[in-house]
Parts: C-alpha cells; structure tokens; sequence
C-alpha cells in the first residue's frame, strides 16, 4: 500500500494551522471535535503546535 501523503509536494501540501509551515512529515496531526453539529478538523504540523493550539 502506498501511502498518500507520500508523493504531497510543498506547494500542495496543507499548512499548519498554528505556525502555517508546510506539513510534510511524520508529526502531522489533526484536530477533530464537533461544532454546530458539523465535524471540524485543523492539520497542524507537530506535537508542539497541537499543544498551542487554541480553538
């Protein structure tokens, strides 16, 4: 299997919620919760912006 975010160049990769760098490795994290009766999900690039992460 092939994993997708693989072959994800800088220019198309997602940018970090918190920092805005590109996420391009295995830190990537997403931030899942309910609001409004919607799932909401942010992508930040480490554990360290997921901490400082604020909704």
């Amino acid at each position: 299997m092939t994993d997708p975010t693989s072959d994800v160049d800088e220019g198309k990769a997602r940018e970090c919620a918190v920092c805005g760098d590109p996420i391009d490795g295995p830190g990537h994290r997403v931030i899942t919760w309910i609001e409004d009766d919607s799932v909401r999900t942010v992508h930040v690039c480490s554990p360290t912006c997921e901490a400082a992460y604020e909704r």
